[in-house]
């Protein structure tokens, strides 16, 4: 006969009896009243309630340094924050970056992006370029790269976006038919841009001072270096220089430039358009239809179309013909560094960001006050240096011009321009001239000391 037994207060029961004994009692009643039992337990209910509220409660300030694992909007105040909101011209599947699809309505498009991302509006982008392969002038790829650091700087130091294309955008656009794809493209890619900065590879900036004057140009549309004398009296196709200029951001860019490609190397009346040309001015040597002599066409047969947004620039060194230029670079220097010896303010020394704005205002101040004046006759800096005819890539330079005028010429401006970049990191060079092996030395301290 089996006799049942009581469990025992060692049974593995998982239910507690409520036949709890006495003891047992006044041992839990002791643990309570230990003062390190009582702090353990109250520790960690505090780690249980501050873990459970850190998972399912968001850090209401969280760390400025840390990345967000998930969220669905972030709210930037920077110039890079995305905030466009909905659908804009980019659904718009007609909408084409090519030169083959008319654009229609593009100021109403772009008012719209522009009024979603207020904060990306910028004032000025610089387009450039060169050929795709390896240069036939033996000095061609590194005088190529001296041109493109030499923009580079001048954007950096003045907060321009700058993009340097090197293929064709179009196949049958070559030369200088092939930055007009380009500006088109640029426009829709960078509808933040209200002027885009055409500069030929060609060109080298010589003032790192010197800034466009946009307000100049709120009613116009099309900036270009030219004079209207030689336009309208003399008919000559280099009444202007295509190699550098200045578009907005527009419809009527758009549409102008739909008309000015229409006599380039991708339409069926390319030739027909270089008899034109060439008949139409009598100091064009060659037969081709080019971008500059169409442009100048274009002021001169449909001037009531155009010409009222086309502001020909000649006040200051929009870009200076080089060859005028490359033998006064020495006494130009020398003229800025009197200024300098006059200035305690322009002999301190200043971050680089610092330097470009207050320098250049400072220095403005002097150069009117002595009277210095741009162009053949004065002593300002050129703004922008042009080699016009040398063909630093091809080697096929002008035969009016020796390759080694051009080369030296090329070297000299260029390590002119590079002289007032490395200023600011207390560098320059021992003499400015067109050596491929120029030194630099470390700046003494308050140079130039009057």
């Amino acid at each position: 006969m089996l006799i049942p037994t009581t469990p025992s207060s060692s049974s593995s029961c998982p239910f507690q009896t409520s036949m709890a004994s006495s003891s047992s009692t006044k041992n839990l009643r002791l643990r309570w009243n230990d003062p390190f039992f009582f702090t353990s337990s109250i520790l960690l209910s505090f780690i249980l309630f501050w873990t459970i509220y850190c998972f399912l409660i968001p850090n209401p300030n969280p760390n400025p340094n840390t990345f967000p694992i998930s969220t669905t909007t972030i709210k930037n105040n920077s110039a890079s924050a995305l905030t466009t909101i909905g659908p804009s011209f980019y659904d718009n599947p007609t909408i084409s970056y090519t030169t083959t699809a008319k654009i229609t309505n593009w100021d109403a498009h772009r008012k719209a992006w522009l009024l979603s991302n207020p904060t990306l509006s910028k004032p000025l982008f610089m387009l450039t370029g060169s050929q795709s392969s390896p240069c036939q002038n033996p000095v061609g790829d590194h005088l190529l790269l001296k041109f493109y650091k030499n923009k580079a700087d001048y954007c950096r130091l003045h907060n321009i976006d700058l993009f340097y294309n090197t293929i064709l955008l179009h196949p049958l656009m070559f030369t200088y038919w092939a930055k007009i794809p380009l500006i088109r493209a640029a426009m829709i890619a960078h509808p933040e841009a209200e002027w885009f900065w055409w500069v030929d590879s060609d060109a080298a900036i010589t003032d790192m001072d010197f800034s466009l004057p946009l307000h100049k140009y709120q009613n116009h549309n099309l900036i270009v270096h030219g004079w209207p004398h030689l336009v309208y009296e003399n008919r000559s196709w280099v009444s202007l220089n295509a190699g550098v200029f200045l578009i907005r951001n527009c419809q009527w860019s758009l549409d102008f430039m739909d008309i000015w490609a229409s006599m380039g190397p991708q339409t069926p009346n390319y030739e027909s358009w270089g008899k034109t040309l060439k008949a139409e001015f009598s100091d064009k040597l060659f037969n081709d239809s080019d971008d500059q002599s169409a442009l100048v066409y274009l002021l001169l047969h449909e001037k009531h179309k155009w010409v009222d947004k086309i502001y020909l620039e000649n006040e200051f060194y929009f870009q200076g013909y080089w060859l005028e230029i490359i033998g006064k670079l020495n006494k130009i220097e020398d003229k800025y560094l009197e200024i300098e010896k006059r200035s305690p303010e322009l002999r301190k020394r200043k971050a680089e960001k610092v330097a470009s704005d207050a320098n250049a205002a400072v220095r403005e101040m002097y150069l009117r006050e002595m009277k210095m004046r741009f162009g053949k006759e004065g002593w300002r800096r050129p703004f922008i240096t042009h080699f016009t005819g040398c063909q630093p890539c091809s080697g096929d330079h002008n035969k009016m011009y020796s390759g080694k005028n051009c080369w030296e010429g090329m070297l000299r401006a260029l390590n002119f321009a590079d002289d007032q970049v490395l200023r600011n990191y207390g560098f320059k060079y021992e003499k400015v001239d067109g050596n491929e092996s120029a030194t630099v030395r470390p700046l003494p301290f308050g140079f130039p000391a009057a």
